[in-house]
Formats: structure tokens, C-alpha cells, sequence
């Protein structure tokens, strides 16, 4: 007879409701901070890089900073220990993807068209390498979809708010700002909606891919552990 209280010898497993919630909400503000640090590059910096290494330059400094920034902030998203590596091991493949696949888009064709090709193919690759990293495509069809919904939300209001705010209605309200100060702040908005946006869609991509599996697998050793001495 054991001598301890006999325990459910199934790995455990990821509340899918709660998980749910809670993952989406912490990526949204999670990025929102990671996109406030990566547009502010290029709102108080911007003109430096089109004067020095122009557009693509800016990019590629923004993305570093995304990559960077985002695995101090998203890393929770991943349950179990060594959270952080396994964060940037699935997340830096997923958004450079994303990343490229927006870029080529954008310069491609430009506003409008280039915009939403570019946040419709991005998204589904971020959601397939997403997938792929953590072994699971399951769900991976309304992965893709929240992704590109919330993604182009963001980006899309973000930018309207900009310009409301570069324009005269919001020059009005934000009388007593400088030209310079209203443009850093018009940029920050459209930073802070996009990250939102974006971030909505990870948070609700990691939890997908993650409910219903093993929070830690067990090793070999564990397994043949005897219940109880």
C-alpha cells in the first residue's frame, strides 16, 4: 500500500478558459510596450535613418528592437521552465517572417493594397512558425484569423489616429505642444494600437498552440520513478 496519498499521474494540463484570457490581455500589453519602445525608434529618431540608411535601414533597427524588446515582456506566454530561451526559439523565426513578408508587400505595393497583403500574409506566417515551434498546428485556421483581424485593427486605427492627431483637430487639441512634440506623440499613438492589436493576436496564438498540452513533459527518468519508497 502507498504510504502517501495516491496523485493523478497525468501531466498538468493548461486551463483552456482562463489561459485563454489571461494570455491575450498579457500579450496585447506585453507588445504594446514592446511597439511604444520600437515606433518611438522611429518617431524621435526616424530622420536620422532616412538621412543615413534610409527606409529599409529603419526597418531592419526597428525589427532588432522588437526582437529584443519582445522576450522581456512576452516570455510568460510559454509555460513551463527556460521560458524566456524557448520564448525568442519560437518568437524570432515567427516575426521575422512576418516581418519580411510585410516589408516585401509594402514596397511592393505600397498604401492600401501593399498594407493589407502584407498584414494577411504576415499574420498566417507568424501563426504557422508559431506552430510549427511548439509542435501543434491544431486551431490553426482561428489562430490565423484572430491574428490577421486583431493585427489589422491596430495597425489600421493606429494609423488613423496618427493623422486625426497630426491634423488640425488634434493640433487644436494638443495646443501648447510643439510641431516636433505632436509628431512624436502622433507616432507613439499609432505604436501603442498597432502593439494592442498585434500583441492580442500572439497572445492568443502561444495560448492555441499550448492548451490541452503538457505543461512540462515528463523525462524518461520521471516516468519510472516509483510512486511512492
Amino acid at each position: 500500500m502507498n504510504s502517501y496519498p495516491s496523485t493523478n499521474d497525468s501531466p498538468e494540463r493548461i486551463e483552456p478558459c482562463a489561459c485563454r484570457i489571461h494570455s491575450t490581455v498579457r500579450g496585447s500589453w506585453g507588445f504594446a510596450l514592446v511597439s511604444l519602445i520600437g515606433f518611438g525608434l522611429w518617431a524621435c529618431a526616424g530622420s536620422w535613418f532616412y538621412k543615413n540608411v534610409g527606409e529599409a535601414g529603419l526597418y531592419a533597427a526597428t525589427t532588432a528592437v522588437f526582437f529584443a524588446a519582445s522576450g522581456l515582456f512576452l516570455h510568460p506566454l510559454v509555460h513551463g521552465s527556460n521560458s524566456i530561451r524557448r520564448f525568442y526559439k519560437i518568437f524570432i523565426p515567427a516575426f521575422f517572417a512576418y516581418a519580411a513578408i510585410w516589408c516585401a508587400a509594402w514596397f511592393a505595393l505600397r498604401f492600401g493594397p501593399g498594407e493589407w497583403l502584407g498584414s494577411f500574409l504576415g499574420s498566417f506566417a507568424f501563426i504557422a512558425l508559431t506552430g510549427f515551434g511548439f509542435g501543434n498546428y491544431r486551431g490553426f485556421l482561428k489562430a490565423g484569423l484572430v491574428m490577421f483581424v486583431t493585427h489589422s485593427t491596430g495597425y489600421f486605427l493606429g494609423g488613423m489616429l496618427m493623422h486625426w492627431l497630426a491634423g488640425p483637430e488634434g493640433r487644436a487639441l494638443l495646443e501648447g505642444f510643439s510641431k516636433s512634440q505632436i509628431s512624436i506623440l502622433a507616432k507613439l499613438s499609432w505604436g501603442l494600437l498597432y502593439g494592442l492589436g498585434f500583441g492580442a493576436g500572439i497572445g492568443f496564438a502561444f495560448w492555441n498552440f499550448q492548451a490541452g498540452s503538457p505543461v512540462e513533459p515528463k523525462t524518461t527518468s520521471e516516468e519510472n520513478l516509483p510512486e511512492s519508497v
